[in-house]
């Protein structure tokens, strides 16, 4: 009897430590008169700061009452603030923070975290079947551990739209034929782009070669990785960590030309910190940015002398003729420090309930990120958490989260596997080429300035040995961050 006492303790520890309290009958390490206190690091701010505040609050007022959970909330900036925040603790730098026990991080950032081994174990605590309830991809991207056990846990997602001026789309489609069918490619998107810039240009014929930007991008590096996966090519294959290049020259030149050519001719742009900006000052007229990005679409051009109210439209990102309907996946999750049971547990509590989908599709509504749990994608949940709620939702972000809803079943959501490095390896894909386009652009204005046609202004940048120099040094790069 002595030993079977002593076995049945035993299992029921293996059991926790195995499995965190999803063992021996569920039993929480919480105790409702001693609550533990937690710490989450975002990069909220503005209305996403305060809708992220408000939930945080009911939280602990609610649920986390009941279950002995207090939760503290810090802005740490912008993405970039709190990586180094995260990196200054894990290094125990002089005057930096202790590591908080939730923070915000994208795949990336939480590898490198990983591979120091301050990343709690979320599988601990995550039973199947309340896995299954997310949406597969989210998961999926979260397994960044060597076993491909759970470490990003998914809180909100988005994805690419387009948004439009739709005030000064109208007379010139009026005047041009051009349709909104048109933009739902790539290819499309170039050639309205030259239709654009030469009506533009018409507009003053004694000023030749002023013709306007039609569109821009944001994210760059969003463009090459899903790009190619359109075309039926995985820029980064990760297998057990391990990354192979995979960059073969004819779609590597198709994104070339359907980018860095209307770039430096004029007919795309990038101008401000991001292209919403572009849009405000009226030297945009359409731009591909993240849903979350919505809100920030203006309500006005706002020019030198005057400024007028413009309305918008919303479609989903254009991608290439003949592609596949891939789409990028991306926005933060969470990720929990590797602490005790007791902190563990509690962080996983926080996030199941913020990840419910009322409380997520409320957060969603004000930020324009996506709901992570399956049941939440969709125009009736969406709906239905708006009418019980009461909430007010901004038209362009209820625009935006019915697009994606309406599409996101014909989509195939992607975001490449994580690997070392894997931040320098994007950072190439985010400012080569566009730096690249940027520089050769001023030199053809400035030969545009001087008389010279736009033909013979482009032609050294837009030829054969152009592309293959460029070419060559763009793998360049990518294999010096990637071997770093």
């Amino acid at each position: 009897m002595k030993k079977a006492k002593w076995i049945i303790p035993s299992i029921c520890l293996a059991a926790v430590l195995a499995f965190g309290v999803s063992g021996c009958g569920n039993k929480s390490p919480l105790d409702p008169d001693n609550p533990v206190s937690l710490t989450v690091w975002h990069y909220y701010n503005g209305s996403q700061q305060a809708a992220f505040d408000s939930l945080v609050e009911e939280f602990n007022e609610g649920a986390g009452r009941k279950m002995g959970i207090y939760v503290q909330g810090y802005s740490q900036g912008s993405v970039s603030d709190l990586e180094t925040a995260v990196r200054d603790a894990i290094e125990e730098k002089v005057g930096a923070d202790k590591m908080p026990d939730i923070f915000s991080s994208y795949a990336d950032t939480a590898y490198e975290v990983e591979q120091a081994g301050a990343l709690a174990n979320l599988s601990d605590y995550l039973g199947k079947e309340e896995l299954e309830k997310y949406v597969d991809s989210y998961i999926e991207e979260g397994r960044i551990a060597a076993d491909g056990t759970l470490r990003i846990f998914p809180t909100a997602k988005s994805t690419e739209i387009m948004m439009i001026n739709k005030t000064d789309w109208e007379p010139f489609a009026a005047e041009t034929g051009a349709s909104l069918d048109d933009l739902k490619t790539i290819e499309g998107v170039v050639k309205t782009a030259q239709v654009y810039y030469e009506w533009t240009d018409a507009q003053t014929p004694d000023v030749p070669g002023d013709g306007k930007a039609f569109y821009g991008r944001d994210a760059l590096a969003n463009y090459f990785i899903i790009g190619m996966q359109q075309l039926g090519v995985e820029i980064f294959q990760v297998d057990n960590g391990e990354v192979a290049l995979n960059v073969p020259k004819e779609e590597i030149r198709r994104l070339w030309e359907n980018y860095y050519v209307p770039m430096v001719k004029g007919y795309f742009g990038a101008y401000g910190s991001f292209r919403s900006d572009d849009v405000k000052t009226g030297d945009l007229l359409a731009y591909t940015g993240s849903t979350s990005s919505a809100m920030y679409f203006p309500n006005q051009v706002e020019l030198d002398d005057e400024s007028y109210e413009i309305d918008y439209i919303v479609m989903t990102a254009p991608s290439f003729e003949g592609g596949k309907k891939y789409a990028v996946q991306q926005g933060a999750g969470m990720v929990v420090s590797k602490t005790d049971k007791q902190h563990e547990y509690a962080a996983v509590e926080f996030l199941k309930w913020f990840t419910q989908a009322e409380n997520n599709l409320r957060f969603g509504c004000v930020s324009g990120y996506l709901p992570v749990l399956k049941e939440a994608n969709s125009m009736e949940k969406l709906d239905q958490v708006i009418a019980e709620e009461g909430l007010e939702v901004a038209p362009k972000t209820y625009d935006c989260l019915s697009t994606i809803f309406q599409e996101i079943e014909e989509m195939t959501l992607y975001t490449n596997k994580s690997f070392k490095n894997g931040s320098g390896a994007r950072k190439v894909l985010e400012y080569n080429l566009a730096d690249q386009a940027a520089a050769d652009r001023e030199s053809v204005a400035a030969a545009l300035e001087q008389g010279v046609s736009l033909e013979e202004a482009t032609e050294p940048y837009v030829s054969e040995e152009a592309f293959e120099e460029w070419y060559t040094a763009f793998c360049d790069s990518l294999n010096q961050a990637i071997n770093k």
